[in-house]
C-alpha cells in the first residue's frame, strides 16, 4: 500500500476501496438452479411440480450487485450457484436434488464503501438470516471480519476491506425438513392473572442435574426429562422464560479471555435454535429436540416463553464482525449515524437493528410466527423493548413494530413481555406500552428490596407495588397482570447473593470488577459473604422468606428465577454472563440441605396458596371503596395500630404495613357466570428489626384471624393454624410476614 493512500485512509478521506487481498478459493460452479420463487425467505425443502425434490432458496439483498448460494459437502468443499432471479429485492432460486441437512451460506457481492455504510464483501461467507438451523462454532478469527481487524491504524481499520476467505471459520445454516403438525400437542393457555413465570437457562438447569442422564445434561432434551420437568411441577410455576435461544455468537473480548457468553443475548440466527444446547446433532437434529421439549412442558401444563434479542445483533460495531446482515446489506438492516461509518447505538452492544424498515421488521415477525406455529412456543419476552418501539429516533408507541404487533392474528395472541427500557435518550418507558403488553416492573423489584433493607423513607410505593401497580399501569384497558413484578432476574444478584453481599464481585469476568451495576439494593445482614455465624444465616434466610413471600402474595404475575427457591449462589457476581460453569449453574446438591429445601418446600406452598385463591391473582385494580352497608372495601391499608392508614400515614416513616384482601368484592365471574368469591387475608409485613405489636382490626373486617404463614418459622410444611380473635393485639417476629386468613 503506497503512503499516499495510507495517509488518505487515516486522514478518514472518502478514497477508492482499500483491501487486503488473498485469493479465496471460487468453488465449484455449475449447480443447476430453477427460478425458484421469492417467497418463503429462506430455505425450504420441497418437490416440484415435476416431482423432484429439492429445495428453495430465497434472500432478499436489497442493495447487492449479485448473490452466490454456497452449498458445503460433508469435507467442507464449497460448491457455488449464483442466484439470478430478483423479485422485489429478494434473490432466489431452486435447487433440484438438494435435501434436508444440507450446509450452506451466501456471498454477496456489493461496492465497498464504509462511508456510506455500503460494507459488501464476497470474500465473507454469510448466514442466511432465515436459516433454521445452523451447524458450527463462531470462533472469531480475522478472516471473519469484513475489515483487516489488526489494521495498524485502528480509527480507520473498519475502511479497509479484507479478501481473505471466512468460509473455513464460520457456521452454515442447514436446510430443515417440515414434517411436524403439532396434533398431538395441547397448548395450556394459562390466563395472565393464573400465571407464575419461572426464568430459566436451558443449560444451566440441568447441567449438574443427578436424576438427568449425563448425556442430556445442559440440553433441550434435558430440560425435558421427566426429572426436570418433576420439579417444575412441584413448584407449581405455570411457564418457563427460557434465557436466549436463538442461535448466538461468542464476544471477541470474551473469547481472547477464554470465556464465552453463557446467557446468550448475542443473537445471529432468529429462527434456529442454538445448537450448542442439543444433544441429538446440529444438522437440524436441534430443530426436533427443541419441538420435543416444548411438548413434554406443555403436557405437564407448562407454557414456554423466550426470551428474545431483535434489538441488536452478534455483528457489532463497524469493528465487529461480518457474519450475516453486515454482509448482506448494511444499511438496510441497521440503524446508522449521519456519519454511515458508524452504527446508531441503542442497546449498548454495538449496533441496532432498524425495525423502521419494512423488510427488517418483516424478518422479526417472521422468526416471531415461525417460533408460534412451527415450533410451539407461546410467548416472548423482549429484550431492551424500547429499542424496538423507536421509530427514527424517539421511543413511539405507535411505531410500526408495536401497531404490527397488535394486528397481527397470531402474535396478538401470545404472551408479550416488554422489557419497556434501552440505554438511549429517553429510552425508560416502565408503564408507557400499550394495553397488549405486560412488562417486566423494576420499580416492583426496587421497592421490595428497600423496604426489606429498611432504605424505604415511607410506604407509599410499596403499596402500590404490592396492589397491582395501578400507578403505572390503570389506564388505556389495562390490568394487574400487566406487571411482572419481580425481586431477581438473571441480570444481577441471585436472592441468595441479595442478603449475603452488599457489593457486587465481578472479578472472574475479567474486566476489573468494573462491569455490572453498583446499585443493587441489597444487604448483607451484617457481613460481607457467607458466613458460618448461625444468627447471620438463620436471618438471610429469613429474609428470603420474607422476599419470596412478598413476592407471590402480591397482584399481578410473580417471575421467580430458577435456583432461588433452593438458595442459588453466584458469590456476589451480578453479572454472570461469560460466566459458563459452576458459578450460573443450579446446584442441584442445595436440596440436601434441609435449610434449602424448606425454602424450596415454601415456595411450592405459597404458589399453591395463590392457585387457590383468586384473591391472589385479580383481574382487575382494586377500587378501595366500599361495595356493601358495612363498609368493608375490596383493598384496605392498616397501620400497627389496627386503625386504617390515614394520608399522613402514608408519608411517614415506617416499617410495618398491614394489607387487607377482600374475597369478597372480587370484579368479574366464573366460566359458569357465577360470581367469584373467596377467603379475605390480611398480610402484616414487618421489616423492623425488632418485634412489633399489631392490633388486628375488628368488624367489619373480621371476627377472628388464623395464621396461614408465618415467614418467622424455618419449616413451612404445614399452616402454623393460630387463632386470634379480632381487636387483639399480637406480636409480629422481627423481619416477618404473616398471611392470615380472615373468619
Amino acid at each position: 500500500m503506497s503512503s499516499a493512500v495510507e495517509r488518505e485512509a487515516v486522514a478518514g478521506e472518502p478514497t477508492a476501496p482499500v483491501v487486503v487481498t488473498e485469493a479465496v478459493p471460487r468453488g465449484t460452479p455449475g449447480v443447476p438452479v430453477r427460478p425458484g420463487a421469492p417467497t418463503p425467505l429462506g430455505a425450504r425443502y420441497r418437490v416440484g411440480p415435476d416431482g423432484v425434490a429439492g429445495t428453495n432458496f430465497a434472500l432478499w439483498a436489497g442493495g447487492a450487485e449479485s448473490v452466490e448460494l454456497c452449498l458445503f459437502d460433508a469435507r467442507g468443499r464449497e460448491t457455488r450457484a449464483p442466484l439470478t432471479e430478483l423479485t422485489h429485492e429478494i434473490w432466489h432460486g431452486f435447487v433440484p436434488g438438494v435435501l434436508p441437512g444440507q450446509r450452506y451460506g451466501y456471498r454477496v457481492h456489493g461496492r465497498w464503501d464504509p462511508w456510506t455504510g455500503g460494507r459488501w464483501n464476497p470474500a465473507k461467507l454469510l448466514l442466511d438470516p432465515y436459516a433454521r438451523a445452523v451447524d458450527g462454532d463462531f470462533a472469531l478469527p480475522p478472516e471473519v471480519y469484513g475489515h483487516v481487524r489488526d489494521w495498524p491504524q485502528q480509527h480507520v481499520a473498519d475502511t479497509v476491506r479484507d479478501e481473505r476467505d471466512s468460509a473455513p471459520f464460520v457456521p452454515k445454516g442447514v436446510v430443515v425438513h417440515d414434517d411436524d403438525d403439532w396434533s398431538d400437542d395441547h397448548r395450556p393457555k394459562t390466563p395472565w392473572a393464573d400465571s407464575v413465570i419461572y426464568e430459566l437457562h436451558v443449560k444451566g438447569f440441568t447441567r449438574t442435574h443427578p436424576g438427568v442422564p449425563e448425556e442430556l445434561r445442559g440440553t433441550y432434551a434435558g430440560l425435558a426429562h421427566p426429572a426436570a420437568v418433576a420439579h417444575l411441577e412441584r413448584l407449581g410455576v405455570t411457564a418457563v422464560e427460557l434465557l436466549p435461544v436463538h442461535q448466538f455468537a461468542h464476544e471477541d473480548h470474551l473469547l481472547r479471555r477464554g470465556l464465552r457468553n453463557y446467557w446468550g443475548y448475542n443473537s445471529v440466527g432468529y429462527f434456529a435454535p442454538h445448537a450448542g444446547y442439543a444433544s441429538a446433532g446440529t444438522a437440524g437434529q436441534q430443530v426436533g429436540e427443541f419441538k420435543r421439549m416444548v411438548r413434554a412442558l406443555h403436557a405437564a401444563g407448562i407454557e414456554v416463553i423466550l426470551d428474545v434479542v431483535y434489538n441488536h445483533t452478534a455483528e457489532a460495531g463497524e469493528l465487529g464482525p461480518t457474519l450475516s446482515l453486515k454482509g448482506i446489506d448494511n444499511r438496510g438492516y441497521y440503524r446508522l449515524q449521519s456519519d454511515a461509518r458508524r452504527y446508531a447505538d441503542y442497546t449498548g452492544c454495538g449496533n441496532t437493528l432498524h425495525v423502521v424498515r419494512p423488510h427488517v421488521l418483516r424478518l422479526i415477525t417472521d422468526s416471531l410466527r415461525y417460533w408460534v406455529t412451527e415450533m410451539g412456543v407461546d410467548g416472548f419476552r423482549f429484550d431492551l423493548a424500547a429499542a424496538l418501539a423507536r421509530s427514527m429516533h424517539d421511543v413511539d408507541m405507535l411505531s410500526p413494530f408495536l401497531a404490527v404487533i397488535a394486528q397481527d392474528p397470531v402474535l396478538r395472541r401470545v404472551k408479550l413481555i416488554a422489557e419497556p427500557w434501552d440505554v438511549g435518550s429517553g429510552g425508560y418507558q416502565v408503564g408507557a406500552f400499550p394495553p397488549l403488553w405486560t412488562e417486566w416492573n423494576d420499580r416492583y423489584r426496587g421497592a421490595v428490596r428497600d423496604f426489606w433493607r429498611g432504605a424505604l423513607p415511607d410506604v407509599r410505593d410499596l403499596g402500590y407495588r404490592l396492589s397491582g401497580s395501578s400507578d403505572l399501569y390503570a389506564w388505556g384497558g389495562r390490568r394487574p397482570y400487566a406487571s411482572v413484578n419481580f425481586v431477581t432476574a438473571h441480570d444481577g444478584l441471585t436472592l441468595r447473593d441479595l442478603v449475603t453481599y452488599e457489593r457486587k464481585h465481578n472479578e472472574a469476568n475479567g474486566e476489573g470488577n468494573r462491569d455490572g451495576t453498583d446499585d443493587n439494593r441489597s444487604w448483607n445482614c451484617g457481613t460481607e459473604g457467607e458466613s458460618d455465624d448461625g444468627r447471620v444465616r438463620a436471618l438471610r434466610r429469613r429474609q428470603l422468606r420474607n422476599l419470596l413471600t412478598t413476592l407471590l402474595l402480591s397482584t399481578g404475575v410473580p417471575m421467580l428465577v430458577a435456583g432461588d427457591e433452593m438458595g442459588r449462589t453466584q458469590g456476589g457476581n451480578n453479572n454472570a454472563y461469560c460466566q459458563d460453569n459452576e458459578t450460573s449453574w443450579i446446584d442441584w446438591g442445595l436440596l440436601e440441605d434441609p435449610g434449602w429445601r424448606a425454602l424450596t418446600e415454601l415456595t411450592s406452598r405459597l404458589i399453591a396458596l395463590r392457585h387457590r385463591h383468586p384473591v391472589l391473582r385479580r383481574r382487575a385494580f382494586f377500587s378501595g371503596v366500599p361495595h356493601s352497608a358495612d363498609g368493608l372495601r375490596d383493598l384496605a391499608w392498616f397501620t400497627a395500630r389496627g386503625a386504617e392508614m390515614t394520608e399522613g400515614d402514608w408519608y411517614a416513616p415506617a416499617a410495618t404495613l398491614g394489607m387487607y384482601l377482600s374475597g369478597r368484592d372480587i370484579p368479574g365471574r366464573d366460566e359458569r357466570g357465577a360470581p367469584i368469591v373467596d377467603d379475605s387475608f390480611l398480610a402484616v409485613l414487618h421489616a423492623g428489626d425488632r418485634p412489633a405489636a399489631f392490633a388486628l382490626p375488628g368488624a367489619p373486617w373480621a371476627e377472628r384471624y388464623e395464621v396461614v404463614v408465618d415467614t418467622s418459622r424455618e419449616e413451612q410444611t404445614a399452616a402454623p393454624g393460630v387463632t386470634y380473635r379480632a381487636g387483639t393485639s399480637i406480636t409480629v417476629p422481627a423481619r416477618a410476614v404473616l398471611l392470615l386468613r380472615v373468619g
